[in-house]
């Protein structure tokens, strides 16, 4: 498992707010650290690999448990 620097609860919520609020939370680290994002969206797979694609922000490690998705994004 990847060591995250802080967590978003991502949980409940529709895209394209699991984006939105990942871009914002990625907006408050520094270069290199990693950002874990738990969400219950099932489209969220994608959207958070085309999301690592477009912003160049490396998608470390995905996984899903007990019906959540949990992604470790680390801030380029």
């Amino acid at each position: 498992m990847v060591q995250e620097d802080k967590v978003l609860d991502a949980r409940g919520l529709n895209c394209p707010l699991p984006i939105l609020r990942t871009k914002k939370a990625l907006g408050e680290l520094t270069s290199g650290q990693v950002l874990k994002i738990v969400a219950t969206d099932p489209g969220a797979v994608k959207d958070f690999e085309a999301f690592a694609k477009q912003t160049k922000n490396p998608l470390l490690e995905q996984a899903e448990a007990a019906g959540e998705f949990i992604f470790f994004i680390q801030k380029a």
